[in-house]
């Protein structure tokens, strides 16, 4: 057994672990679903902070949602995990992906942008990366890596696209799939956020895929006031749904809860996003998760 070009192969793993895969071969069929609801005072008062020198390209939530999600998979390593070809691999990098609408109408394109996070990275690294990216993906002539992929296939006649397309796919099966195809394959990032409260909606939750490798999936919902249970009594704040798919078979339910718990920690201390993604909450912090 081999590591793949993204991964490292877990030979040792217990044998639960081991036999889940063989047992529920299909990421699509292991779904779990956890959704909470985040107050957003604190949150609103650290981007008020973050965006008082008035920067040319402003804070916002979306990425303190995204800041706080890498923080939580860097400090819990078995949410980098993911099964395929019935093995579990871990991952040798924390990553993020998600679709930018180029133009905000029915025919207006997508694009893909991926986040190769860092452990030393801060808020204010991930805000620069999505800044450079975004000014290169609003740009309407440019198509991503695997966009471009995918339309060359489509431009060649079907006989020769549908035997070579089923190619490709079996290959990803298999682990053998030239890292180029899938450099920005979202199905291939640590965690797929979808923004659907930035075209309007409330949220839902989103499935996983067969293909490629993502375990975890973040729907953020529209933010606005939203009523929250304090001391019996109901008071509207600010808040956001966040709706969250993730493969049950890379950890157990004690490990999610814990994780799921740490990332709204993070969101209702924002300012340890100013903090190193690596850098470890306190025990006494820990242990009341």
């Amino acid at each position: 057994m081999s590591n793949r070009f993204d991964a490292e192969y877990l030979k040792k793993i217990d044998s639960m672990h081991f036999i889940m895969p063989f047992m529920f071969p299909n990421r699509c069929d292991n779904e779990t679903f956890f959704s909470f609801r985040i107050d957003l005072t604190e949150v609103n008062e650290y981007l008020q902070k973050k965006n008082a020198g008035n920067p040319d390209y402003k804070y916002n939530l979306f990425q303190c949602l995204i800041a706080a999600a890498l923080k939580t998979i860097t400090l819990r390593s078995r949410l980098s995990i993911f099964i395929h070809n019935r093995r579990m691999y871990k991952r040798n990098e924390v990553s993020a992906a998600f679709t930018v609408k180029q133009e905000f109408t029915d025919d207006g394109g997508e694009v893909l942008a991926f986040i190769h996070s860092r452990p030393d990275w801060t808020i204010d690294d991930l805000h620069e990366e999505i800044r450079r990216q975004l000014l290169l993906l609003k740009n309407k002539e440019y198509r991503d890596e695997s966009s471009g992929v995918m339309d060359r296939l489509t431009s060649i006649p079907e006989f020769i696209s549908r035997p070579l397309v089923g190619t490709i796919c079996k290959m990803e099966k298999k682990g053998l799939i030239p890292p180029a195809l899938v450099k920005t394959d979202p199905y291939h990032s640590t965690v797929n956020f979808a923004n659907l409260g930035s075209i309007g909606l409330p949220g839902g939750f989103h499935h996983l895929t067969n293909w490629g490798t993502t375990s975890m999936f973040i729907v953020i919902g529209k933010a606005g006031r939203m009523p929250f249970f304090e001391n019996d009594e109901v008071i509207f704040r600010d808040g956001v749904d966040l709706n969250i798919t993730i493969d049950e078979r890379i950890a157990d339910g004690y490990y999610f809860s814990k994780s799921m718990k740490m990332m709204q920690y993070f969101l209702s201390h924002p300012e340890l996003l100013d903090r190193p993604f690596n850098e470890k909450l306190s025990d006494d912090v820990f242990s009341t998760l």
